[in-house]
């Protein structure tokens, strides 16, 4: 009877220590995680005015399809829902809520616009979910200190245009400059760039602003009231359609000033080709990444594994549109961070290894260029080029400092 006992007993502890270690392994997991799966989510303007920029998502879902093909994730396959908003900070909160509360999603990745992640960054944050690598350009997201649980991919705007006014001062200091931006922290925060980069001159060189709403249907009067202030340079600070409207009224006016596009609207297929491509001769913008189509990357190792991944997950996608090379890449990135993170998949954890990255190489990112992330600096890239359109691709300007 007594050695009954100890075999029952020694049982009954084998089965604890093993639920133990089952209770243990389960509470590494956040919601949406499971031994076979992990969800994440997004939302994308798949309608609206921005649609063109959906394709980031498109991209985004093909490159998840692709790893859950290949075996997933540490054995886990991918849960990707990527939701429309049509550009609409309403609709964004209601899809968020929806991702979090009903779909039970680890992490928001990626979602596009500046207006529409400022709508849902107090929701995510007072709820503690990771918010990482948005697609918008805006300053904001660089404040760990109020909103930790926020962070941005690309290039800041503020940076962008200050590296924009300082080639215009080089290359023409008595520039009269016109600016044409989006009335929102997008377009606002490329003025206040341009006015950073240009210091005491700011006052005297740019002559005219006007701004616009991004359901105006076109921007055509502020065109011919910005040509009216006999401004020589005009930076646009747009969205794609809108810095499209603006470039073909340019062009009909009869207006010949040196052009500035932000990096968000230089897709030559959706921006430039709408144009015209001998038309759009001499526009120049920043890039932090390889331009598709580009000969200089026909041999690149990243760049072809893109093309066969276009090929295989995404052949309905255009392999002319920079937005299907960024969303790959950005998929990349945030499949790296979830290796990273292993058997600890909790949102803490999952914050924890994006805010400690250092010099992560990304497939569409120019050589050189790597991502960088700490607790309190929650700007990945901090490096970027200017380049100019030479009627067939975007070509690489010498940094400032080499000219």
């Amino acid at each position: 009877m007594t050695h009954k006992l100890e075999i029952l007993l020694g049982t009954v502890v084998l089965i604890w220590v093993g639920c133990s270690s089952i209770a243990q392994a389960q509470g590494k997991y956040g919601p949406g995680v499971s031994d076979v799966e992990i969800k994440i989510g997004q939302t994308m303007p798949y309608s609206g005015p921005v649609s063109a920029l959906s394709v980031f998502g498109k991209s985004e879902a093909a490159y998840f399809r692709m790893i859950n093909e290949r075996g997933g994730i540490n054995g886990r396959r991918i849960t990707f829902i990527s939701l429309d908003d049509n550009y609409s900070p309403a609709k964004t909160m209601e899809q968020t809520r929806r991702l979090v509360e009903q779909d039970n999603v680890l992490a928001i990745m990626g979602s596009l616009g500046t207006a529409t992640n400022a709508a849902i960054q107090k929701y995510l944050n007072s709820n503690h979910v990771p918010h990482l690598f948005i697609q918008t350009v805006a300053s904001r997201w660089n404040d760990p200190g109020h909103f930790p649980w926020t962070m941005s991919l690309i290039y800041p705007a503020r940076s962008e245009a200050a590296l924009a006014a300082r080639y215009i001062m080089q290359a023409n200091p008595y520039a009269h400059i016109a600016v044409l931006y989006q009335n929102d922290d997008f377009g606002r925060d490329y003025v206040a760039g341009l006015v950073e980069g240009l210091g005491p001159q700011a006052g005297s060189r740019i002559v005219a602003k006007a701004s616009y709403e991004v359901t105006d249907p076109t921007v055509d009067s502020q065109v011919v009231m910005l040509r009216s202030s006999g401004a020589d340079t005009i930076f646009i600070a747009a969205t794609p359609r809108s810095t499209a409207q603006a470039l073909r009224k340019v062009f009909e006016v009869g207006w010949h000033p040196t052009r500035f596009v932000s990096q968000a609207s230089s897709s030559v297929t959706d921006v430039l080709a709408a144009v015209g491509l001998e038309k759009s001769k001499g526009i120049m913008t920043t890039t932090s990444f390889k331009t598709v189509g580009d000969p200089q990357w026909e041999n690149d190792p990243d760049y072809l594994a893109w093309l066969d991944f276009m090929r295989a997950y995404y052949p309905g996608g255009d392999t002319n549109d920079k937005f299907a090379f960024l969303g790959y890449s950005n998929a990349a990135l945030f499949a790296e961070v979830l290796r990273r993170c292993g058997d600890d998949l909790t949102r803490e954890n999952l914050l924890a290894v994006a805010t400690h990255l250092a010099g992560v190489h990304l497939p569409a990112l120019l050589p050189g260029i790597t991502l960088s992330t700490s607790p309190t600096d929650y700007i990945p890239i901090k490096q970027i080029r200017l380049q100019r359109f030479d009627g067939h691709r975007w070509v690489l300007l010498p940094d400032l400092d080499e000219k």
